[in-house]
């Protein structure tokens, strides 16, 4: 309890005269603070934000065309009326192939009847000595030389989309090489077709074509078309485009690849598109 002054005097005994007062003291009792502790943020587990991503997922509206298949002609027709006012404008062809484990990811080369895009330049390093090494600059080879290239491959000094090798040293690079060149599909290889001695004959036909490599999930993308191509252009770019994936997955073999036990590599699911139109499936493919 204290006391506070109000400025007046008794009059018998002349002191001041004070009013008392009250004071409120702070409590610091458990239950008191709990009360005013900052609520705790509840953050959801993964297994809660899967099920709400699928349940999210599960209301959003579907292309029409995600559960539907249509033969080539009709999926050209519907994407050409898409694009009407866009002439110009691309197909897209994605191939999705089913990899397995110990299995090289799907790479070829192909020439399309009518190209939509213009070709990359190839960068070619040949490892080849002699009369083959002087063959392979006269093709256009860019770098030439033996096996004082693998140090320079290592330490990228030597930057090429396509490396060729000789049968007569290929197994000089592969113990240094192997490692650095196959997770990047560079490393050479006879089932490829890049171990040769055929350098000059395998670097004409490399002008020629085009190469096209899956990722690491086993897609493919490419632009197979311009919508302004005549229906039949169309139609050979996408056969011819699937006939090289088809060969270098196993799905299609000529009398020589016959002979070899070849893995296959399965293809579920074909699908063309463009910039503003719908990913259709494929039937006839």
């Amino acid at each position: 309890m204290f006391t506070n002054s109000i400025g007046l005097l008794c009059r018998p005994c002349r002191f001041p005269l004070t009013v008392p007062f009250a004071t409120r003291g702070f409590q610091t009792s458990q239950s008191v603070l709990a009360r005013h502790k900052q609520p705790k943020i509840r953050v959801p587990s993964k297994k809660t934000l899967a099920a709400k991503a699928k349940r999210r997922a599960a209301k959003a509206r579907k292309n029409i065309y995600d559960s539907e298949k249509m033969p080539l002609l009709d999926a050209i027709a519907v994407l050409r009326a898409v694009e009407v006012a866009k002439p110009n404008a691309t197909y897209e062809l994605f191939v999705k192939t089913q990899i397995k484990n110990g299995v090289a990811i799907p790479k070829g080369r192909v020439n399309l009847p009518r190209e939509a895009k213009p070709k990359t330049e190839d960068k070619i390093l040949v490892f080849a000595e002699g009369r083959q090494a002087e063959e392979a600059k006269k093709a256009g080879a860019h770098v030439v030389g033996g096996p004082e290239l693998i140090d320079a491959v290592i330490s990228n000094r030597h930057q090429a989309t396509t490396i060729l090798c000789t049968t007569s040293l290929i197994r000089t690079i592969t113990p240094k090489l192997g490692r650095v060149l196959g997770p990047l599909g560079l490393m050479p290889s006879e089932r490829r077709g890049t171990v040769t001695d055929d350098i000059a004959g395998y670097i004409q036909r490399l002008y020629g074509t085009s190469e096209w490599r899956a990722d690491k999930s086993g897609s493919i993308h490419t632009a197979i078309a311009k919508l302004h191509f005549p229906i039949d252009d169309v139609v050979k770019n996408v056969r011819h485009f699937m006939t090289s994936v088809k060969r270098v997955t196993g799905n299609q073999r000529d009398k020589e690849d016959k002979k070899t036990a070849k893995p296959v590599t399965s293809i579920s699911k074909v699908m063309l598109s463009s910039g503003q139109g719908p990913g259709i499936q494929i039937s006839d493919f």
